[in-house]
């Protein structure tokens, strides 16, 4: 069994972003890899769309046999997608979405924009740097916020409005991780997603679990691996 992660929009390097969390699952001998998203230009030679996003995420899920698919932030979106690939025993949304069939992230969410994302005439978004601290970092270490700060790059805005052909949590058992200090996705916004889910965890922490509470993301993660599957 491995643990498969999506990082969410706007950054790169996803081993960066997951390695607090997979080191505590190497521990009790779980391993993971993070997924490449071609969107945020972490795959060369790749289109830089929801799609492609999609495939990446598939085809890392063919190649490690059976998995646990964790998904952060617009990862989840992906993951719900990209969840009819492979062997995938668990889905685990982290401040994430639960779209439908047919419906984008956009969709998801309030109808105008959120302040701290900056959309250029490019058809690229990113977020506002000068943002970033109060929002989505305020109860990680300087360590974390220097490295995730470095990490942010800009992605093509068509992600946002890619509606799902396939809703992975409609077909397979599904743990959604709301994150109830979170100041960027209002955790009631979440609690609404996480009723499509089998089950949801409350963790007190911000949007960023992963680099700020990883024992307790981790635990979540282990705690959903089936049986003798470790």
């Amino acid at each position: 069994m491995r643990v498969v992660f999506v990082h969410g929009a706007c950054v790169r390097d996803g081993e960066w972003w997951w390695s607090r969390v997979a080191g505590a699952l190497r521990a009790d001998g779980l391993d993971s890899v993070a997924v490449r998203l071609p969107s945020c230009g972490e795959v060369a030679d790749a289109p830089a769309d929801f799609a492609a996003d999609v495939a990446e995420t598939r085809r890392v899920l063919r190649e490690v046999g059976p998995a646990v698919l964790v998904g952060h932030s617009y990862g989840g979106v992906v993951a719900t997608e990209a969840a009819d690939a492979g062997d995938v025993a668990h889905l685990v949304y982290v401040s994430s979405f639960l779209p439908d069939v047919g419906q984008a992230l956009a969709h998801l969410g309030p109808a105008e924009p959120a302040p701290y994302l900056d959309f250029s005439p490019d058809g690229t978004f990113g977020v506002r740097h000068e943002s970033v601290r109060e929002l989505f970092l305020q109860d990680c270490d300087e360590q974390a916020v220097e490295g995730a700060v470095a990490r942010l790059t800009r992605q093509d805005a068509s992600v946002l409005t890619a509606p799902v052909r396939h809703a992975g949590w409609r077909h397979l058992p599904s743990t959604a991780v709301v994150c109830a200090e979170d100041r960027a996705t209002p955790p009631a916004l979440q609690r609404s997603q996480a009723a499509r889910a089998t089950r949801t965890v409350e963790l007190p922490t911000g949007h960023h679990p992963m680099l700020s509470h990883p024992h307790l993301l981790a635990d979540t993660v282990r705690a959903v691996v089936p049986p003798g599957r470790v």
